[in-house]
């Protein structure tokens, strides 16, 4: 079981603060750190202040990865919405090639109407942002995987490139790994089993993961792809603490309650915690994002790194 950390910069975090962040996750030992792709903070994810406001994602990880060695850096996960495919292709490139090929790209179809509209991006309906997502995933490999003595070609009903150099390469042979996730039953899984190297549930229970962990298997299996080379993950807010008023003081900082926590994340004591990531194993879980939502709470890092990530088996 891998754990990595993951971050909801757009709750109010600071570059500063994300590198703290970053640098003692991969102290710890933690495998990577990841942040979320949003412009405009989300209602009742955490009770966080609003400023500084959003920081752009890749900016933000290409300076992370010139002041990291070994954490894998990503996104969990980019919309479509915000970024045309050939830029976003050269983007997490160069961002590959600065970490010393260390990059995922988690990419999805979107959902949150409400930073669109502050930031003045469209917000297609949703059939459409999956034409979107189709189409991206296929110029973003496409640039990737063409030949370096070749131009790449796509004419889409969305996006047209022609005759690009594909170029910068990434670092890494076959680029980097794209992560990709969430609930749809048909076309999510068909694209994740042509497009993904790791589908990820976030926030959801453990019935729910099992199901669409098994409709992904199988959209494996119609496309003659070998189910168990599909990695698998969950992403859930973590919550812990020495004794249940650690975690009381932590739930409380964040604005939520330790109850909805216990029931539906990762909350309670070291050992509470690590009880509920077995289930999560036992359930078919490669890897855990561990949602930390109080960027100045580092000993919570430290305890989590010292008392839950050294005792996993």
């Amino acid at each position: 079981m891998d754990l990595r950390i993951m971050v909801e910069p757009q709750q109010g975090a600071t570059y500063d603060q994300q590198l703290a962040m970053a640098q003692v996750a991969e102290a710890e030992g933690f495998e990577g750190f990841f942040r979320s792709d949003h412009w405009l903070k989300i209602p009742g994810l955490s009770e966080t202040a609003l400023n500084p406001g959003p920081t752009d994602s890749w900016v933000t990880l290409g300076a992370l990865a010139r002041e990291t060695s070994r954490l894998r850096l990503g996104t969990l996960v980019c919309s479509v919405t915000f970024r045309l495919p050939g830029p976003l292709a050269v983007a997490v490139a160069q961002v590959d090639q600065m970490s010393g090929g260390r990059v995922e790209l988690g990419l999805g179809a979107g959902w949150y109407g409400d930073e669109h509209v502050a930031y003045g991006i469209p917000f297609p309906a949703l059939a459409d942002r999956f034409d979107l997502l189709e189409e991206q995933l296929e110029v973003i490999t496409g640039l990737w995987h063409c030949p370096p003595d070749s131009q790449y070609t796509f004419e889409g009903r969305h996006y047209g490139v022609v005759g690009s150099p594909a170029l910068p390469k990434p670092l890494q042979v076959n680029g980097p790994p794209i992560i990709m996730g969430g609930f749809g039953e048909v076309r999510t899984p068909r694209l994740a089993a042509r497009y993904a190297a790791e589908f990820n549930v976030p926030f959801a229970p453990i019935e729910v993961f099992v199901a669409q962990r098994e409709r992904v298997r199988a959209a494996c299996e119609a496309a003659e792809r070998d189910p168990d080379s599909m990695r698998f993950s969950a992403a859930l807010t973590v919550c812990c603490g020495e004794d249940d008023e650690d975690v009381a003081r932590r739930a409380g900082n964040i604005g939520r309650s330790v109850e909805e926590l216990r029931e539906n994340h990762l909350a309670g004591r070291p050992a509470e915690v690590l009880d509920r990531i077995a289930n999560y194993a036992e359930a078919g879980a490669d890897r855990i994002y561990l949602q930390v939502l109080d960027f100045d709470d580092l000993d919570h890092l430290r305890l989590l790194g010292e008392q839950v990530l050294r005792l996993l088996p």
